[in-house]
């Protein structure tokens, strides 16, 4: 099955896997002999770090050198053989690297963080069986292990949102984030099928390599054709909108985005994990696997999808006031110009946002997780009725919390897109291309890359907007409450150690040694379509352009909320109302989706209570009836006729019994009589 493999090919094989199956033993030994040990958040990180060292040493081994795929025959069905095992290509061992990379920071971050939770050692039981189930799901080869892994990535994070499970927030947040993504993989569940159906094999490398059978499919009188085998085209496109349903679900996508703020109900480090390298990355991760099964118009319109997602988030993290929440939205921001750039063909520019956005992204929740724990600790020392991750109860706390400042200010400046970030080149990447695809496209779909530049200034608003109303003015609680105690500082080690290496890696040098150039990054030169690239005027002027707005911005945002606070209107104005509420998307599902089904819920109960039991019990009850008819019956008409029977024969038995007594002189006067009264009966006849 497999052809002979180098044995340096044997050995990276081998450190694939063991990076993959080590967050699995943390999970297992955490499970069966640290239940109550403070051991188990080292044992997770520990094997995290190990992971961590043979992923880097893989992706340097296959990234842009080499691809290694092994399988195992799995499993036959009648004439199908399927086969199991792993593919180390570009994107396999990028994704690799960078989920227990990140993976890292955040598990010695949670050392700390949740040192105190009386869950201490099941909540790193769930980590390590999170980033075991995504690790796994990057380096799968076929689709059915894919899916297998996909599931427990959604199940494993229905867990640690719902950590505090006896917060019934939390609950409700878990079980929304479960159902709304039951939906996505019921859609990847129909797309997969579809493509057996239709291919006949679920090989990734197979399927959707440069020359693979998907490449070789063509659409002709209505038929999706590849060699004799042929479905409707219709199949095509319910196939593409299974696998869409999968992103937007995973992914936080217009119209299934709604569960990923609630998500926050878990803890800030779950948080750092979600959005950065593991479950909201697992959608654009899959749409860059099956990127080719993708037809022109598909992607026009995923790139519509993606640039109104990124359009509406940032327009409602403009007027959230709790912390993680303004986070939350700035994930489904930025995973929608990922989206959109895999809808404009700028498929490797795609990867390298979903790169740098894992580094800046975790970077800022640690740093919010930081500062609500802090201010959880002033709520707890003073014994305040207040939010920690409310901004109004911030304000002023760059002098307290330095380090966590600066680390925010580098993570808010690369999700700005500011120089010398490595959101800068990938985002800016993202927008040069898409001009240059509307450019060719014309018509109303220069729009995208117009929608999307006034997003990435609305970015830099909201990300300038929480900076200054977190770190900068007066300490707000010192103010509303003169007698507080502040006893708060960045942490041990422990906290900045993560949040120094994080900001590091959120700056250019990792990527580019050219700071002001996307093109010269070489991560984008691991994707085949990456390297046809041509660049052009925009690559000059929409990257200027879209940095001077976004510093006027920045600067205006500074002088409303620092220099000149009565800037703000005290009435929220019609707008801002629909941000708040955001856009009352949520609203609408639970007031017209939610009551309906639940409508039609209570109208099926209603129906299987009334109807369908009624039927039943009406059935047990004419049942009974002639069960106690035919008992009668049986009882007194068989029962009657049998002992009827019975008794006559006895009677005829108790009769002819008396003439067998025993005495000769009795049977002799019977023969006599019966003599006579034959001779009797005989004489009468005849006369």
């Amino acid at each position: 099955m497999n052809s002979a493999l180098t044995y340096l090919q044997t050995q990276t094989v081998y450190f694939a896997i063991t990076a993959v199956v080590l967050p699995f033993a943390a999970f297992l030994i955490n499970f069966l002999l640290l239940a109550k040990s403070k051991l188990a958040g080292w044992v997770s990180t520990g094997t995290v770090f190990i992971s961590s060292v043979l992923a880097v040493v893989v992706f340097n081994r296959v990234f842009n050198i080499q691809q290694i795929h092994i399988k195992l025959q799995w499993f036959q069905i009648g004439e199908n053989y399927f086969y199991a095992g792993i593919l180390l290509n570009n994107l396999s061992v990028m994704m690799l690297g960078l989920v227990s990379v990140i993976a890292l920071p955040v598990h010695l971050y949670s050392t700390a963080y949740m040192k105190d939770d009386a869950g201490y050692s099941r909540y790193f039981r769930y980590l390590s069986f999170f980033c075991f189930s995504m690790l796994a799901m990057v380096v799968m080869d076929n689709l059915i292990t894919l899916y297998a892994f996909w599931e427990l990535v959604g199940f494993s994070s229905y867990l640690l949102i719902g950590f505090w499970f006896d917060r019934p927030a939390a609950v409700q947040a878990n079980k929304k984030a479960f159902i709304m993504n039951r939906i996505g993989d019921i859609g990847l569940l129909i797309a997969i099928i579809i493509i057996f159906t239709q291919y006949h094999t679920v090989d990734i490398d197979q399927l959707f390599k440069p020359d693979g059978l998907v490449a070789g499919s063509v659409f002709k009188n209505g038929m999706w054709v590849r060699g004799i085998s042929q479905i409707p085209a219709v199949w095509q496109y319910v196939a593409c909108g299974g696998i869409f349903l999968a992103v937007a679900a995973k992914s936080a996508q217009f119209p299934l985005h709604t569960w990923l703020p609630d998500a926050m109900e878990g803890p800030t480090s779950v948080s750092a994990l979600i959005h950065a390298a593991t479950m909201v990355a697992a959608g654009v991760f899959l749409l860059g696997r099956v990127y080719p099964l993708f037809t022109p118009d598909q992607l026009t319109l995923l790139a519509i999808i993606g640039c109104f997602t990124a359009f509406m988030a940032a327009t409602i993290a403009l007027t959230q006031t709790d912390l993680k929440r303004i986070l939350a939205y700035s994930t489904i921001s930025q995973l929608g110009y990922m989206v959109m750039a895999m809808g404009i063909g700028a498929y490797a520019t795609s990867l390298f946002h979903l790169v740098t956005h894992a580094f800046f992204k975790c970077l800022l929740f640690l740093c919010a997780g930081i500062v609500i724990h802090q201010i959880k600790h002033i709520k707890e020392d003073n014994d305040l009725d207040i939010d920690p991750q409310d901004m109004a109860n911030m304000g002023g706390l760059r002098k307290k919390l330095p380090v966590t400042f600066i680390a925010t200010l580098v993570g808010g400046a690369a999700l700005a897109g500011l120089p010398l970030t490595s959101g800068f080149l990938s985002k800016d990447g993202i927008l040069v291309q898409a001009f240059e695809w509307a450019g060719h496209k014309g018509g109303a779909l220069m729009l995208i890359p117009v929608i999307a530049s006034i997003t990435s200034w609305l970015t830099a608003f909201y990300v300038a907007r929480m900076i200054l109303k977190v770190f900068y003015g007066d300490i707000k609680l010192a103010t509303l409450y003169p007698h507080v105690q502040l006893h708060i500082g960045d942490g041990g080690w422990r906290y900045v150690l993560p949040l120094i290496l994080l900001s590091i890696c959120s700056l250019f040098p990792l990527f580019s040694f050219n700071p002001l150039s996307f093109t010269n990054s070489w991560l984008l030169y691991g994707f085949s379509t990456y390297k046809d690239y041509t660049a052009s005027i925009f690559e000059h002027t929409v990257p200027v352009v879209i940095t001077l707005i976004s510093l006027g911005v920045i600067f205006y945002a500074y002088r409303i909320y620092v220099k000149q606070p009565n800037l703000v209107p005290a009435q929220p104005s019609l707008l801002q109302r629909i941000s708040f509420n955001e856009w009352y998307i949520d609203s609408f599902y639970n007031k017209v989706i939610v009551k309906a089904v639940m409508s039609f819920s209570s109208a099926l109960y209603w129906f299987d209570r009334k109807v369908i039991d009624g039927i039943v019990n009406l059935i047990e009850k004419v049942g009974r009836a002639i069960a106690a008819v035919a008992a009668w019956l049986d009882k007194n008409i068989v029962d009657g006729f049998l002992h009827f029977t019975a008794l006559f024969v006895q009677s005829i038995g108790g009769f002819a019994r008396r003439f067998q007594n025993g005495r000769v002189q009795y049977y002799l006067f019977s023969m006599l009589l019966a003599v006579i009264v034959v001779f009797i009966l005989k004489i009468l006849i005849w006369n």
